[in-house]
C-alpha cells in the first residue's frame, strides 16, 4: 500500500483519475482473489503484496476524484459521507468473516489444495474491488476538474452536460454554457519527451516522477505539507497499531485484570488446527467497526459548519485521552467500551483529514500529495504494529502511552493548518 500510494497518485495527476481507479481496483481485486489459491505462505504473502499495491492507489485517488465533482458548500459533508463507507467495509468484512470462517462445512479438498473456509473469505473480500472497477469502467466519467486542468475542453464540457442532465432530468432548462475557460498550459517543456541515451531518458523520467514531491515542500505548500506529514504519521501509528492488537488486548482483559498487567500468552503447537474457530474476535471487530457510526454522522452534519481543521485537532486530542484510559481499564467489557470510544472519535480525525487533504492542494498535485501522505501513513502503521508486537509482553504501557502522546502531538500540529472550510478547489 505504501508503494502503490505515490505511484498511482502520480499517475492520476498525469493520466486521469478514472483510468487509474479502474486499474488499481482491478489489481487489488485480481491479486486478492488469486491469493486464495496460494498453496504456500510466501506465495500468499507475495500476492497480497501486489493486492496492497492496488489498495494503496485507490484510497488517495478516490478522494481526489470525488471531491472534484462537489460544490464547495457541501463538499465537506459529501467527502465525509464517502469516508463512511470505510466503516461500512469494516462492518461487512467482520460480518462476512463471522459467517464464513468458522464454518467447516465450507471446506473442500482439491487434490493439491486444501480449500478451507478462510480462503473463501479472501475471495469474497475481492468482489467489491472487481465490481467497482467494472462500474467505473462502464458508467463513471473522468473528473471534469482534471480535464480542464489538462486542457481537454471538449471532454470536460461533455461531462458537465451529463451532470446537468442528471441534475435537471425533470426540467426543460437548456444547458447554460457554450464553452469553458481553460487555464493555459505552461508545462509543455516539462512533458516533452527526452531524447538521448536510455540512461538519460530514465533519469529524465525519474526526475519527472519525483517532481511532485519537490513541489510539495517549496513555497507556500511547504509548511502545510510538513504539518500533514506529522499528522498522518501520528494517527496512522496509533490507529493501526492499536487496531491490529485490539484482539490480543481483549484476550488479556478476558483472562483477568488490565490488558497491560496480564502478560499471559497461550503457546500453541505448530500443528494445532485452526478449527473450531473462536468467534469472539469477529463479534468484537464487528462492534468496534460499528462504533464508528456516531463519529461519521457527526462529521457529515458538522464538517461544513465547523471546518476540517478544528474537527481534526479536537478529535485527535480526544483520541489521545481515550487511548490513555485504555491503560487503566480492568475488565474486558471496559476495554471494549473504551476501544469503541477510541474508534468513534478517531474516525472523525480520519474524515477531517480526508477533507483537509483534498482542499489544501491544487488539482495537478492533489492525488500525488495524498499518495505521499498515505505512504508515510503506511510506514507509521508498520512501525506501530512492530512496536506493539515487541513491547506488548515486556511493557504494554509504553506503546499505549506512546500512541497517546503522538495523537496529542498530531492534534496540536493540526492547529498550524490553514482554514479550508468551503473554499474553492484550485
Amino acid at each position: 500500500m505504501m508503494v502503490g500510494g505515490y505511484v498511482w497518485g502520480y499517475l492520476a495527476d498525469r493520466r486521469g483519475r478514472r483510468s487509474v481507479l479502474v486499474i488499481s481496483l482491478a489489481v487489488n481485486g485480481t491479486f486478492g482473489a488469486v491469493a486464495s489459491l496460494a498453496p504456500s505462505f510466501w506465495l500468499f504473502l507475495l500476492l497480497r503484496f501486489f493486492s496492497g499495491v492496488g489498495v494503496g492507489g485507490s484510497i488517495p485517488v478516490i478522494f481526489s476524484y470525488f471531491s472534484e465533482f462537489q460544490p464547495r458548500l457541501r463538499r465537506g459533508a459529501m467527502i465525509s459521507a464517502l469516508a463512511t463507507f470505510w466503516m461500512a467495509g469494516n462492518i461487512l468484512a467482520a460480518g462476512v468473516a463471522w459467517m464464513v470462517i468458522p464454518r467447516t462445512s465450507l471446506n473442500a479438498h482439491w487434490g493439491w489444495l486444501d480449500f478451507q473456509s478462510w480462503r473463501l473469505f479472501v475471495v469474497l473480500c475481492s468482489v467489491p474491488s472487481l465490481s467497482s472497477a467494472l462500474i467505473f469502467r462502464l458508467f463513471m466519467p473522468e473528473s471534469p476538474k482534471f480535464l480542464m486542468e489538462a486542457g481537454r475542453e471538449t471532454e470536460a464540457l461533455s461531462v458537465f452536460q451529463k451532470m446537468f442532465k442528471l441534475n435537471y432530468r425533470h426540467a426543460t432548462k437548456p444547458f447554460p454554457a457554450l464553452g469553458l475557460v481553460i487555464r493555459p498550459q505552461d508545462d509543455e517543456e516539462k512533458n516533452r519527451p527526452c531524447s538521448g541515451s536510455r540512461c538519460q531518458r530514465f533519469s529524465h523520467q525519474l526526475k519527472q516522477a519525483l517532481d511532485p514531491i519537490k513541489q510539495l515542500f517549496v513555497g507556500p505548500l511547504a509548511s502545510r505539507s510538513v504539518v500533514l506529514l506529522i499528522i498522518f504519521f501520528c494517527i496512522s501509528f496509533g490507529y493501526y497499531g492499536l487496531w491490529m492488537w485490539f484482539p490480543e488486548l481483549f484476550k488479556r482483559a478476558e483472562d483477568g485484570g488490565s490488558p497491560c498487567t496480564n502478560t499471559s500468552r497461550v503457546q500453541s503447537s505448530k500443528n494445532e488446527s485452526c478449527y473450531p474457530v473462536k468467534t469472539a474476535v469477529y463479534m468484537e471487530g464487528f462492534i468496534t467497526a460499528a462504533s464508528n457510526l456516531p463519529g461519521n454522522i457527526f462529521t457529515i452534519l458538522l464538517m461544513d459548519r465547523i471546518g476540517g481543521k478544528i474537527l481534526l485537532s479536537v478529535s485527535l486530542l480526544a483520541s489521545s485521552v481515550s487511548v490513555f484510559i485504555i491503560y487503566m481499564v480492568k475488565t474486558k467489557t471496559q476495554s471494549l467500551i473504551v476501544s469503541c470510544v477510541f474508534s468513534g472519535v478517531s474516525v472523525i480525525s480520519w474524515n477531517a483529514l480526508d477533507v483537509v487533504g483534498t482542499e489544501l492542494y491544487p488539482t495537478q498535485l492533489r492525488s500525488s500529495a495524498l499518495g505521499v501522505f498515505t505512504g508515510v501513513g503506511r510506514v507509521a502503521a508498520i512501525l506501530g504494529n512492530v512496536v506493539f508486537g515487541q513491547l506488548v509482553d515486556s511493557n504494554c504501557a509504553v506503546p499505549l502511552l506512546m500512541v497517546s502522546a503522538l495523537l496529542l502531538a498530531g492534534g496540536l500540529a493540526a492547529l498550524r493548518l490553514p482554514q479550508t472550510k468551503q473554499t474553492e478547489l484550485t
